[in-house]
């Protein structure tokens, strides 16, 4: 499909899509189709309104009613809603009666530091988690370099060895582990190391997991993302950083909505929809302010500058 039929195809999206006035009367497509050839899903990271400290059956239901495509939990909510004695499949039929999907969910397994016995309860972790995400529905889980943040020396291939063997236990559960980049991180802190991670891994479900404000973070250009292909990354979480604190001692407490800082977000999403990617944007802050607030106007609030975002890439 050449370029030039795709953007007039997320044009005649746009409107269903961002909740616009129309762009082109021309099209004649079905609601289905134009949301078929529209790059991008909207998706709640739940750490947006984590503050709140909502059960996950409330958050689900604030980001079906504020419009929202997908959801990308914590592993803690869904632990939390089962130790409660609720079931896990009445939460994934809660999850798809309201028109949501679950594209991620953000996992903290010690799957690639160096300790063996680590490790090996780390990967037993891994498939507990799998198996939860599961269970709800789920397509993805995070796989940060969690246990491993303070060594820049260890070996790539070594990473990609320990990245394959999460990948085939999602081979069994049918969860996808994305390795995730982490900017604050020695490990795993710039693109090209963890793309390298995913291509070396030689697995065919290998991913990323790139997030706007960890990209910056750890130094990396976000037009790095142009060299990748649409099957590298299918989530990324969205956020936006301002021009101080500097970026050396900026937080993830200091996130803001899209479209808030300066993050060069309008070529991002350009450059993703002409290339071909349909990716989920999960909107991911911690932003304590926001958490101050009422979890359904956050979620509001920031679904709005999300499709702003994104109106701003498809029709300038």
């Amino acid at each position: 499909m050449s370029v030039d039929f795709s953007r007039r195809e997320w044009l005649t999206a746009i409107p269903a899509a961002l909740g616009v006035g129309a762009v082109t009367a021309s099209a004649k497509a079905t609601p289905q189709a134009k949301a078929a050839a529209f790059p991008f899903l909207y998706c709640l990271n739940t750490s947006t309104i984590s503050g709140q400290k909502l059960p996950i059956s409330e958050v689900v239901a604030i980001a079906a009613k504020a419009g929202y495509n997908a959801i990308e939990p914590w592993i803690r909510e869904i632990e939390a809603h089962k130790a409660a004695g609720k079931s896990l499949a009445d939460l994934g039929k809660q999850i798809a009666d309201a028109g949501l999907s679950v594209e991620s969910a953000i996992g903290f397994a010690e799957w690639a530091v160096d300790d063996e016995a680590r490790r090996k309860k780390g990967l037993d972790q891994m498939k507990r988690e799998m198996d939860l995400v599961r269970a709800i529905g789920g397509k993805r889980i995070a796989a940060p370099p969690v246990g491993l943040t303070d060594r820049r020396e260890i070996d790539v291939l070594k990473l990609a060895e320990r990245y394959r063997a999460i990948c085939e236990l999602g081979d069994a559960s049918g969860v996808v582990a994305q390795a995730e980049l982490w900017g604050f991180s020695k490990t795993m802190s710039r693109l090209g190391e963890v793309a390298a991670i995913v291509i070396e891994s030689g697995h065919r479900n290998a991913c990323l997991l790139p997030d706007v404000f960890h990209l910056y973070k750890g130094g990396s250009s976000l037009e790095g993302l142009k060299l990748l292909s649409p099957a590298s990354f299918h989530v990324i979480h969205m956020n936006d950083y301002p021009d101080h604190p500097a970026r050396e001692s900026i937080t993830d407490a200091q996130r803001v909505y899209p479209g808030d800082g300066i993050a060069p977000l309008t070529p991002l999403l350009r450059d993703l929809a002409a290339r071909g990617f349909r990716v989920a944007l999960s909107l991911e802050v911690f932003n304590r302010d926001y958490w101050k607030l009422d979890a359904a106007e956050v979620a509001k609030t920031g679904l709005a500058k999300l499709k702003q975002s994104v109106a701003l890439a498809l029709v300038s």
